[in-house]
């Protein structure tokens, strides 16, 4: 069982659907991680073609108790600090800092599903002379942007919305087109930014 700061915990439902598969259903904290997944898979691929080196960053834990019977297990744990933002490497190089978010709005992508301490954070990352973006899907509208992470944080300061238009995502970042190998090539569209920059 693994419990997230703010005490709830991660739950995994299990449906059956016949006899001999089972399907599962997963809360709505954990929605992205279809997003994460593609971006990992996308990370291999550029790994593998000497393209970047880019890494899911790991949420640190407290290990609660362990079930030493057969052999070490981790049975309580819980997310011992917010982790800053998912990805992080190193292209063409410079550092590279990436934050991934989805959102089941089919209008807006809310600003309250970014940390202060993710804002605080990319814009370290910036001030120092790296690459920091975020990837947004809007997983109802089959549509993925990558965007700046200097123009969302001017977003948040400059304007009185609470959430950032669809709209506003065509306009100031590109859509990442999905594709099967890699399955999100978002490095071209972080070249195009800064060409056009």
């Amino acid at each position: 069982m693994i419990k997230y700061s703010n005490g709830l915990t991660y739950k995994k439902s299990q449906t059956k659907v016949s006899s001999n598969k089972v399907a599962f259903s997963f809360s709505s904290a954990n929605r992205g991680m279809a997003l994460e997944e593609d971006i990992i898979q996308s990370n291999e691929y550029y790994l593998r073609n000497n393209m970047a080196l880019i890494y899911k960053r790991p949420t640190p834990i407290q290990v609660v108790k362990v079930d030493y019977e057969k052999g070490p297990r981790i049975t309580e744990a819980y997310f011992s600090e917010k982790s800053t933002t998912d990805f992080n490497g190193v292209y063409q190089g410079r550092y590279i800092d990436i934050e991934a978010k989805s959102t089941q709005s089919k209008t807006s992508f809310p600003l309250s599903n970014i940390t202060k301490k993710q804002f605080e954070h990319l814009s370290n990352v910036i001030k120092l002379g790296g690459l920091a973006f975020f990837i947004v899907e809007f997983a109802k509208l089959q549509r993925t942007f990558i965007v700046e992470a200097k123009q969302v944080i001017e977003f948040k300061n400059n304007e009185e919305r609470k959430s950032i238009p669809v709209s506003c995502f065509e306009e100031i970042g590109r859509e990442i087109k999905r594709g099967f190998s890699p399955r999100l090539d978002y490095l071209s569209y972080v070249d195009e930014i800064h060409r056009n920059s």
